[in-house]
């Protein structure tokens, strides 16, 4: 019976607003006062950093508590919405650079901007949807399931295994993709 237990402990935090109140203030007076103790204009005053992190987090949690935060807008809805899909996206990008660590470092230095960008752009989706902003591909295009999306993320990885395993040796001159973009980006920095 120790699933009933978790059970009833999860009820608990719900009905007590452990969930809708403490955890998302903890999560935002941490990040607060974890970014001005990086400002020096607060770096040695630490009880300006808490004043400013214990009422930022409580005009970011007492609106959602009190219900005056517009309906699809509300800043904590969004955030439990939205945390665990990109903690899911972190832990996806920390295993494809763990194995991709196998094939060498000079591989996983070059492909990590990419899952970088990648990442990104699934966590600007992630907080989107949340927001309502779009709508998935399953209420766009009917024939869209879960399994569509899970046959094309396999398929999508099969190809990236049989590319990697065909692909010809580079020349000792070649940088390829990864070089030539960083070359390009490089190229637009640089400029006078």
């Amino acid at each position: 019976m120790v699933s009933a237990s978790f059970t009833n402990l999860a009820g608990y935090f719900q009905a007590y607003g452990v969930m809708d109140f403490l955890l998302p203030f903890i999560l935002v007076f941490t990040i607060i006062y974890a970014v001005t103790a990086r400002l020096s204009l607060f770096k040695e005053q630490k009880q300006f950093r808490v004043v400013i992190a214990l009422v930022l987090s409580l005009l970011f949690v007492v609106p959602h508590i009190t219900g005056t935060y517009p309906f699809g807008y509300d800043p904590v809805q969004v955030m439990n919405e939205s945390l665990p899909s990109i903690s899911l996206v972190s832990i996806a990008a920390i295993m494809v650079l763990l194995l991709m660590g196998i094939f060498g470092a000079d591989f996983t230095a070059a492909a990590a901007p990419w899952i970088a960008i990648i990442s990104l752009g699934f966590v600007a989706y992630i907080f989107g949807a949340s927001l309502g902003l779009w709508r998935g591909p399953y209420d766009i295009f009917y024939w869209w399931s879960s399994d569509v999306t899970e046959l094309l993320i396999v398929l999508l990885i099969f190809g990236l295994v049989v590319w990697f395993i065909v692909k010809e040796p580079s020349k000792a001159g070649d940088r390829g993709l990864f070089g030539k973009f960083e070359d390009t980006i490089k190229q637009y920095v640089n400029r006078p």
